[in-house]
């Protein structure tokens, strides 16, 4: 059957257009109910059971369970509970979800594909008697609660088995029960049932908001929508993601376009939580403050002083939350000291993040479990803001649990890839067709060879490069050409975009694409046909470009080579086979490239890498070594860059627009401050006015009788530099192009798309420029790249921090049963802490100065204009050599941490011990 709706509308020339919109109806949409004669259904294709026994004492028959769109949206996590079975879910429901909530949709769509859930997706819009129109005056949201309850009540009639539909919403209860429905609260229904999980998985907003018995907590209102966007608009109030400090659980920053804003103490922070987008007021210039110098872990307290000799920065307190980052935490159970209480707090593993107020029966068998809690809210009046339990991970230290928890806790989409998706894959016997191969440069006659980490098998880069007859030299870069295989909008386009990286941990690695792409068919193995994406350059002997091409190729790698057996290739004299001769000028060019970076400013930071030995069947860590530094590894960087600069010109020559490139900004004056200072203790000037200066001052820092101030004096460099970050060429303003780090004008990702999603859309823009592809009209929308570089940023933030918290855990493993003596030193010296490198682990660990009677002050006097700790005779500065004795503290269940005891220099009648995590000493800021 068809249905019609005609409508005019004027266009934009004032001309008037009739629109006709059809919709068509069917009445053989089966119910997918095993119980049913009647629907010409398959045996395979009816999912409900023919006698769906009720398993809540709130309904006494067998039914079949229906929610509306808010039941799902606000209780996805309680819809997760394998409890709740023989569930219909109307299509009018999950395009609804879809709309509001990608996430959650996501999570929808993963419980109809589990077959246990006996869970059926029925298509009510486009069934006769189940589709209904739009009355005169009507609600879309009205139309769509009316729609629920008339596919209800069909079923019901149809089946001739009860309807039960869960919702929060009073007024569609009660026309549900008036049409011979069944009604209820999700909660009503949940307590009804013996689950002993389903309950605790509702949202918390059940309880009503509760309020503290200490009022003095309580926080100022939010300000109403209207009002924060009449403040935005004049100019007076600004947006911008906020982020919790890692060492302070009172400070934090917002981040806007040409400033940060700076947000001290309990009040100004205002029930933001890290993620959260929010609104801010900046406070008059008199009210500007410095960072705190000070180590605050615990939230029980308002000391946030500023650190006196620091610039004051502009500061302001957050008056509205325009979006919150209502992710899952982990964490332990603090279990109420009041006998067979229900509500308990829950104490994330994260520091930054304030512990939460939830409600649990089971708080016996929870003590000693990881748990994950859901935020819901966070009530003006509450101390606490409120959430639910979703489920036990496992026992607090177990190896496992404690990675599931790292993936948690940086939101790492680690799942399995969807039949969806792995549907989408070519043939695990996918070969180069002849048609394929006739559209692109045939490349396999060039001797070509990737040089990479031991053991690495998702190879996405290759180089060659030999002497022209004219003297010059032809290099090249050849990339994996993963967009042939992920083509827009698929399944798996789709999916690599939500998981933006390939996450690498200590003992494992999650891939962004699934493996038959990343170690197999897209990988450029040695000896296999692979396509590739080239860029080849004319140079001159001085690395000098003569010319660019860029072409879809088809590449036969000649050798997969690890940085030392590629640097052995280099210095051994008496290899002159073509892959040596190769390497040998791609070397020679990679020192001048170099050497002209460092010219123009580019900087050369540092970060103490480490590895882990790992035991392949207890995957308990053996050995720690540190990752070794070969020439070869700076030869593939010059290439990679170069390749990335040449390409991100390219591109936005061609798209001016909506090219996807990556900048670096330049920090703030006041960023260098810690540096200068430090430096200038001993002896050095650091100038920091450019980056090349900059360059050059850490250049000449250099001590003869110890060759690792150097090392630390980029290190602290690196802690200066602000976040690098993916935009669209479009949403920004071309002086903001510039990337710092590298000092090159412009900058892109183009040469790992096994690995980067970034670099997909990177390799369509470029393919879209020569002509090879002309499919990718999406490209062109400069909002949705703008979109989509949020993702790509916060995916790749999360992977840089999964990655550290893969090396502490394994460092905690390490040193289970382990006291060791080693030498560290002082990077930072704080108004009640020192943090201390050790280098030989790479770590990093804040360390609070105390006295060992716990009712006297402390001793330690911090002297703020040369930032030094003393005690009697012992003075502490930046860059001091200490011995440190290091063991695992395994007292407190919830943070199991590396304990520091400082043996050298001695502190007599003191004591100087850890708080909080030692961590991975730095991160990559500006790649």
């Amino acid at each position: 059957m068809l249905k019609q709706k005609t409508f005019f509308r004027t266009n934009k020339k004032g001309d008037i257009l009739k629109v006709v919109r059809e919709h068509y109806l069917r009445e053989d949409i089966w119910c997918g109910s095993r119980a049913c004669g009647v629907c010409k259904a398959k045996d395979n294709e009816k999912v409900l059971d023919a006698k769906p026994k009720s398993k809540s004492a709130a309904v006494g028959e067998d039914h079949y369970i229906f929610l509306d769109t808010n039941a799902i949206l606000d209780q996805i996590d309680a819809l997760e509970d394998p409890h709740l079975t023989n569930l219909v879910i109307l299509q009018t429901v999950m395009e609804e979800v879809k709309h509001r909530s990608s996430a959650a949709y996501k999570r929808l769509h993963e419980v109809t594909l589990d077959k246990s859930r006996k869970c059926y997706v029925f298509v009510n819009e486009h069934r006769f008697e189940t589709f209904v129109e739009r009355k005169q005056g009507e609600t879309t949201n009205d139309r769509n609660d009316r729609a629920i309850r008339v596919a209800a009540l069909w079923y019901q009639n149809h089946l001739h088995i009860k309807s039960v539909l869960l919702t929060d919403d009073a007024e569609n209860r009660r026309k549900a029960q008036e049409m011979g429905l069944i009604a209820k609260p999700l909660s009503e229904y949940a307590e009804g049932t013996d689950s002993p999980t389903l309950c605790e998985r509702l949202s918390s907003k059940r309880w009503g908001e509760l309020r503290d018995e200490d009022q003095t907590k309580a926080y100022t209102p939010h300000l109403p929508m209207s009002a924060i966007q009449a403040g935005i608009k004049a100019g007076k109030l600004f947006k911008g993601p906020y982020f919790a400090s890692r060492d302070n659980c009172l400070e934090a920053t917002v981040k806007l376009d040409k400033r940060d804003v700076l947000l001290q103490g309990k009040a100004s922070l205002n029930r933001a939580i890290d993620g959260d987008t929010v609104v801010v007021e900046i406070l008059p210039e008199s009210e500007w403050k410095a960072p705190s110098n000070l180590v605050v872990t615990s939230e029980d307290t308002d000391d946030v002083l500023e650190d006196a000799s620091a610039e004051k920065q502009p500061t302001g307190r957050v008056v509205g939350i325009i979006n919150r980052k209502f992710q899952q935490f982990c964490g332990i159970l603090q279990v109420s000291p009041v006998a067979g209480h229900t509500r308990h707090l829950f104490v994330p593993a994260k520091r930054h993040i304030p512990k939460i107020r939830i409600e649990t029966r089971q708080s016996e068998r929870l003590a000693d479990q990881r748990i994950v809690v859901a935020i819901d809210g966070w009530p003006v009046e509450s101390k606490y803001p409120q959430g639910h339990f979703v489920r036990a991970l496992g026992k607090i230290g177990d190896q496992e649990t404690e990675n599931e928890v790292l993936l948690l806790e940086h939101d790492i989409p680690c799942y399995k890839f969807s039949e969806a998706v792995l549907a989408d894959l070519p043939d695990n016997d996918w070969t180069i067709s002849d048609e394929e191969l006739a559209k692109r440069q045939n490349l396999k006659n060039i001797v070509i060879c990737s040089v990479d980490p031991p053991g690495c098998t998702d190879i996405d880069d290759a180089l060659h490069c030999f002497e022209l007859p004219n003297g010059n030299y032809e290099a090249g870069v050849h990339i994996a050409d993963v967009s042939h295989f992920i083509r827009p909008g698929t399944n798996i386009d789709k999916e690599a975009a939500h998981r933006a990286t390939t996450v690498y941990l200590t003992d494992q690695r999650i891939d962004m694409v699934p493996d038959l792409l990343s170690s197999n068919l897209c990988s450029l193995r040695g000896g296999e046909e692979r396509l590739a994406f080239s860029c080849v350059w004319e140079l001159s002997p001085q690395a000098e470009i003569i010319s660019t091409r860029y072409h879809k190729s088809v590449i036969k790698s000649a050798a997969a080579l690890t940085y030392g057996e590629a640097q052995a290739k280099i210095e051994d004299d008496t290899d002159q086979t073509a892959v040596a001769t190769s390497l040998r000028c791609l070397y020679k060019l990679a020192k001048i490239l170099k050497q002209r970076r460092i010219d123009n400013g580019a900087l050369t930071l540092a970060s103490p890498e480490i590895r882990f030995r790992i035991d392949p069947k207890t995957k308990e860590p053996l050995e720690v070594v540190a990752k070794p530094l070969l020439g070869t590894m700076s030869m593939v960087e010059e290439f990679m860059l170069l390749a990335n600069v040449s390409v991100a010109e390219k591109i936005l020559l061609e798209f001016p627009e909506c090219a996807l490139l990556r900048r670096h900004p330049e920090p703030p004056p006041m960023n260098f401050d810690p540096l200068i200072k430090a430096a200038g203790h001993q002896g050095f000037n650091i100038d920091a006015s450019t980056g090349k200066n900059l360059s050059l001052s850490l250049d000449n820092a250099v001590k003869e009788n110890d060759p690792y101030f150097n090392t630390m004096l980029r290190i602290l460099t690196t802690r200066c530099m602000q976040q690098a970050l993916y935009f669209s060429s479009g949403m920004t303003q071309k002086e903001m192009f510039f990337h710092y780090g590298l000092a090159a004008p412009i900058y892109t990702h183009f040469t790992s798309p096994i690995r980067r999603y970034s670099d997909v859309i990177v390799h369509r823009l470029l393919a879209a420029c020569i002509g090879a592809d002309v499919t990718y009209s999406d490209l062109l929308d400069k909002r949705k790249t703008d979109d989509l570089c949020g993702n790509l940023n916060y995916r790749k933030r999360m992977a840089q921090y999964a990655a550290r918290a893969s090396v502490m855990l394994h460092t905690h493993l390490f040193f289970r049963n382990k006291t060791e003596l080693e030498e560290g030193y002082i990077l930072f010296v704080k108004k009640n802490a020192l943090q201390i490198l050790i280098p030989k682990y790479g770590l990093e660990g804040t360390v609070i100065l105390s006295s060992k009677d716990k009712n006297k002050p402390s001793p330690f006097e911090y002297n703020s204009d040369n930032h030094t700790q003393s005690a009697g005779d012992v003075v502490f500065h930046s860059f001091d050599r200490v011995v440190v004795q290091m063991s695992l503290d395994r007292s407190n269940v919830q943070h199991e941490k590396l304990q520091l005891k400082l043996v050298e220099p001695e502190v007599p009648g003191f004591s100087i011990t850890t708080e909080g995590e030692l961590v991975p000493a730095v991160e990559d800021t500006c790649g």
